[in-house]
């Protein structure tokens, strides 16, 4: 299934992420046309003593391919967030690998917006 969205948007496919740090982040939320968060972490995590970001949309990693569709479908650029970054990172290049074009990484993923 890699490089479908890819050919289908006439965009080469590439495994880099953008990053993105807390402070732009939250000012691209507050924007008029905020990104779509997507949270890779399990619904426990999501819902644990960290929490997550409002509005953010929580797909567990392994399940991320089988909401390409959805994703599309929504039609917004996408940052994605973790604990850290590392399965964000991974998510990231997995979209990217699919044809996704806006898509970016939350540098240091909760525990940095935590902090921030």
């Amino acid at each position: 299934m890699s490089g479908i969205f890819g050919r289908l948007f006439g965009r080469p496919a590439t495994t880099e992420p953008r990053w993105v740090e807390v402070d732009e982040l939250r000012q691209r939320l507050a924007g008029a046309a905020p990104p779509l968060l997507l949270d890779v972490r399990e619904p426990e995590e999501f819902e644990g003593p960290l929490g997550h970001i409002e509005g953010a949309r929580n797909i567990p990693l392994q399940r991320l391919d089988s909401h390409y569709a959805a994703l599309v479908e929504d039609n917004r650029p996408i940052v994605c967030v973790c604990l850290t970054d590392k399965r964000s990172a991974t998510a990231a290049a997995q979209l990217t690998d699919a044809g996704f074009r806006d898509v970016a990484v939350l540098r240091g993923g909760m525990k940095a917006w935590r902090e921030g």
